[in-house]
């Protein structure tokens, strides 16, 4: 299931986003035109009936017929919708209502005392008629009754549908999210190593996820064959190998032992032998990792206590290191650190740097086994303040029979830290080659489960 983040984050929601924006965008332009438009024909149509009421006045024979007409209209005319005022020079003032300068513009004031104050915004129009100053206002309501329509169009129109685009769009990203998830994830596992892993095929209509989602399948399935194919050959050479080396061996112990052989070529038996010897532990290695990368130890997973692991293989390497100068100390804690996975296979990862611990650093050097456990994982590191791996080369030590330059002339086949990838990798945990300053640092995290009282 899509999490609420993977939504808010993915691309099709960010599209449907920006869709609803430029709509939003584009609607709000149009109804801030479409308002200008309307308010300013509105005003317009205003300030015309000014003039043509205006103009009726100015065709009147004389003031008289001036204030005969205002009267009557006034009767009529309501204050609040239209002002009439016809000021006569001796000071008679006839109309509805009279406009009067109160500092900041004019307020009307009714000629009716029981009338209410009149309160509004009007447009004004004034000109001298037969001697006596007219003016005649209208009511600015019709502007603000528009501005009242185009914000409820606004509210209730725009706004509701620009969240239902919103809303459209957020279950379109989920469906898409899904998706997505599912392609990440197969990702994912193919870059870990699970060439098994498949994107299947998904429900509804097709689309270009949909024929990704095929064509991620198709190439994961011919990856697969190829990886199958080459870890067979590799499994099938290394096993077919084994046993006419090991014949090989036979041999030369039994030519060892003939009593007509001189000390140089005794001593040439000798070395063929060793090197038969290092054969086999290179082919025995292979087909291990093979059958590690095959996935057949899982069968036997455990519960496993690391830190007696770690404090066992200390105690069998101590002899070791004293011979050949080296320090060897364990820091591990006295309570069990369980971990799931293979006893044998976890107990080979600790020999196997701890060997290439004491095989590469020089005499004098401290080698260190560290175990500790937090936050539901163990983490077990062995250290050294040897010549240590050069950053750029971390990786390629991963790979098989891979071997430094300074390395070739020791004894080994290349296979040690490959072998202990494979070994971390097969129990889901995670490797990685650091600088100890000097020296190399090989952490290691492994997820820790609980102590069961029946295992390990």
């Amino acid at each position: 299931m899509a999490t609420a983040r993977g939504i808010w984050t993915s691309t099709p929601l960010r599209q449907s986003l920006a869709m609803a924006a430029l709509f939003a965008l584009v609607s709000l332009v149009s109804l801030a035109a479409t308002y200008v438009i309307v308010r300013d024909n509105t005003e317009q149509s205003l300030r015309a009936t000014l003039e043509q009421e205006m103009a009726s006045f100015r065709t009147l024979p004389n003031a008289a017929a001036v204030i005969a007409f205002v009267r009557s209209q006034s009767q009529t005319a309501s204050p609040e919708d239209r002002i009439l005022s016809y000021v006569l020079p001796g000071g008679l003032h006839v109309g509805n209502a009279a406009l009067v300068s109160d500092g900041d513009g004019y307020a009307a004031v009714s000629f009716d005392d029981d009338a209410a104050d009149i309160d509004g915004d009007y447009f004004a129009l004034s000109a001298n008629v037969h001697s006596g100053q007219m003016m005649i206002a209208l009511s600015a309501e019709p502007i603000k009754d528009i501005q009242e329509a185009f914000l409820s169009v606004f509210l209730f129109s725009l706004i509701p549908t620009t969240l239902i685009v919103v809303g459209g769009g957020v279950l379109l990203a989920r469906r898409s999210v899904r998706r997505l998830n599912r392609i990440d994830a197969t990702l994912d596992r193919l870059t870990t190593g699970d060439y098994a892993a498949r994107v299947a095929p998904m429900n509804g209509r097709a689309d270009d996820l949909t024929r990704i989602g095929a064509r991620i399948d198709t190439m994961a399935a011919a990856q697969e064959q190829q990886i199958s194919a080459l870890k067979q050959v590799s499994a099938d050479i290394a096993h077919d190998l084994k046993t006419p080396i090991q014949r090989v061996s036979v041999l030369l112990n039994q030519l060892r032992k003939k009593a007509s052989l001189d000390k140089d070529a005794s001593d040439i038996v000798d070395r063929a032998n060793e090197e038969t010897d290092g054969i086999v532990k290179t082919f025995q290695s292979l087909l291990q990792i093979a059958q590690i990368e095959g996935g057949s130890p899982r069968k036997h997973f455990e519960q496993v206590d690391v830190a007696a692991l770690a404090r066992t293989f200390c105690e069998v390497y101590e002899p070791t290191a004293e011979e050949t100068g080296h320090n060897l100390s364990c820091d591990v804690p006295d309570a069990p650190v369980f971990v799931s996975g293979n006893k044998s296979l976890l107990g080979q990862v600790f020999a196997n740097l701890i060997e290439n611990a004491l095989r590469h650093a020089q005499e004098g050097a401290k080698i260190s086994v560290l175990v500790a456990q937090s936050g539901g994982t163990a983490h077990i590191t062995i250290s050294d303040n040897g010549p240590g791996i050069p950053a750029e080369e971390r990786e390629n030590v991963l790979r098989r029979l891979y071997r430094l330059e300074r390395s070739r002339t020791t004894p080994g086949s290349g296979l040690g830290l490959s072998l202990v990838a494979a070994i971390i990798h097969m129990h889901d945990g995670e490797l990685r080659l650091e600088d100890n300053a000097p020296g190399l640092r090989v952490e290691i995290d492994l997820k820790e489960v609980g102590k069961n009282h029946a295992g390990a």
